[in-house]
């Protein structure tokens, strides 16, 4: 059985939808929550494949994100030991800062409905042909200026990006496939966060949106487990039992 390990950044932000996609797969997944003081996994071979979920605060804020270098650690030895990294929102702009990507905390919300367009880097990738034309949630904080040579396979109604690929490994993808209505309502709810001023209308289209997003997400995941292949068990380190002998 496939384990991954999903990096959560909020209370609000989980998997979401996507919990049910990796359920039916049998796929296992286990959360840390560095937010709350909890520490991140010492040893990437247990885990098939690393998830970085959404978050409150732009990538470069150390004073609400200090913990923001050992996940990049944790980055780097998922893709050193050739396992999937999937960031979103907050994750994909980590991924992107890993490749190169010059991180701003500007715009402090970025939070619109829009439709995805693949564009020619992205012909053949199975992401990006997967949410080519279908409306799509993006909600971040701050953003990320690619580096020369790093072309966004999906893009904005404004050509801005959507998801980049870095690696065969490794996706960053700014719209949020794993958010449900309910979880918008319930970042309202989080104490002290900072919300977007239009966040009643991300709502109202997020419920109007709904049958369609289960459907984008359901393509999404079928994309990731295809282009990454999540599916496939990676090599772990066996597990050794310790026996004790009787002396007597």
């Amino acid at each position: 059985m496939q384990s991954f390990c999903v990096v959560q950044h909020t209370y609000s932000e989980f998997l979401g939808l996507i919990e049910s996609q990796l359920e039916r797969r049998d796929i296992g997944f286990s959360y840390f929550r560095p937010f709350v003081g909890q520490g991140l996994p010492g040893a990437v071979l247990q885990f098939d494949a690393l998830f970085l979920l959404g978050g409150a605060w732009p990538v470069t804020d150390r004073e609400h994100c200090p913990w923001v270098d050992g996940e990049r650690e944790l980055v780097r030895a998922f893709q050193k030991a050739q396992r999937p990294v999937v960031g979103i929102g907050f994750g994909a702009l980590l991924v992107a800062g890993l490749a190169g990507a010059e991180l701003s905390p500007e715009p402090a919300h970025r939070a619109c409905w829009t439709t995805a367009r693949i564009t020619a880097a992205g012909r053949g990738d199975p992401l990006a042909e997967a949410v080519d034309g279908r409306r799509v949630l993006v909600m971040h904080n701050g953003s990320a200026r690619l580096p020369d040579g790093l072309d966004p396979l999906v893009v904005d109604e404004t050509g801005e990006w959507l998801v980049v690929r870095p690696d065969a490994n490794t996706y960053g993808i700014l719209f949020r496939p794993e958010l449900k209505p309910g979880m918008l309502e319930d970042i309202i709810m989080e104490a002290g966060r900072p919300v977007p001023e239009n966040m009643d209308e991300l709502i109202a289209v997020a419920r109007e949106e709904w049958v369609e997003t289960q459907r984008t997400t359901d393509r999404v995941v079928v994309a990731l487990v295809s282009a990454l292949s999540l599916m496939r068990p990676r090599r772990k380190p066996p597990v050794f039992t310790l026996k004790v002998e009787d002396p007597g």
